[in-house]
């Protein structure tokens, strides 16, 4: 049995990237999954993905930004498993670096509606379509952060501020819907995935996976100055801290908490890493 066994979760983004790759996690735990995308074909991926466990995941699409598409999920969801037991917020999009020296009035107006939409308003509007589900079984919600949730130049300021907003409701909302919700949050560092830029920006087309192939073909490290560098960028090596998180044998008591899963960027110091260096 799986630390999940029985559970129901509800994913948005989980078409690619990290949410895909939580939900294939939590589907191994004994969890059943209702993932929310944008985009049918990605869903299918999910379901292909899944395998033999394809019969216990829901593939709905719809915009995070639409309370009647958040509300539907999980109405769907309950109506399909009867429950939801776990809420993971968690659809975003990243600002690659565009500078406030880079960008002028009208693109940073245009670029903030759009990034704050998807990763604030996305995850305001998902907590509120679910709250009274969690109540009702005692659930949890594990919220995606980021190291930008903490750090700078983990994105533009656009993003930075977005993601230090996200862990401003994790704390909220962890003192709102307690005693019944708990509410915690991973902040993960880069990895390969499919994550976008701002449409407004021009920016929709790019991916953080196109990046760190450009990087490999370069020979470029990956994530210099970090202590972890070596360690990998892959999804579904992010996916532990949210099955600890959702568990409740083993999270029971904790709530309004944050695990890091950036390689320890918070430990990087002031110089290159020491690399284990006399060992």
């Amino acid at each position: 049995m799986g630390w999940l066994e029985g559970e129901v979760a509800l994913i948005t983004g989980g078409g690619s990237g990290i949410g895909r790759a939580v939900a294939l996690r939590y589907l191994a735990e004994g969890a059943s999954v209702a993932v929310l995308g944008r985009g049918a074909a990605q869903l299918e991926e999910v379901l292909a993905a899944a395998g033999d466990l394809s019969d216990r995941v829901l593939p709905l699409t719809g915009d995070v930004r639409s309370p009647d598409d958040l509300h539907r999920a999980v109405e769907a969801t309950v109506e399909r498993f009867g429950k939801l037991d776990i809420l993971v917020p968690n659809a975003g999009i990243w600002d690659y670096h565009r500078s406030v020296t880079k960008l002028d009035g009208k693109e940073l107006s245009e670029a903030f509606d759009e990034v704050f939409g998807i990763n604030v308003k996305g995850y305001v509007l998902a907590v509120e379509a679910a709250w009274r589900e969690l109540v009702a079984t005692r659930g949890s919600i594990v919220m995606t952060l980021s190291n930008a949730s903490f750090h700078t130049d983990g994105g533009g300021p656009l993003y930075t501020a977005s993601k230090h907003a996200c862990l401003g409701l994790l704390r909220q909302f962890a003192y709102e819907l307690a005693p019944s919700v708990r509410v915690n949050g991973v902040a993960v560092g880069g990895m390969r995935t499919k994550l976008r830029g701002p449409q407004s920006l021009g920016l929709q087309d790019r991916t953080l996976e196109a990046s760190f192939a450009k990087n490999e073909a370069s020979g470029q490290q990956q994530q210099p100055l970090i202590p972890l560098y070596d360690s990998s960028v892959e999804p579904e090596d992010f996916t532990g801290p949210y099955v600890l998180l959702a568990s409740r044998a083993n999270s029971g008591t904790v709530t309004g908490a944050v695990i890091p899963a950036d390689g320890g960027i918070a430990v990087r110091g002031f110089r290159s890493p020491a690399g284990g260096a006399g060992l």
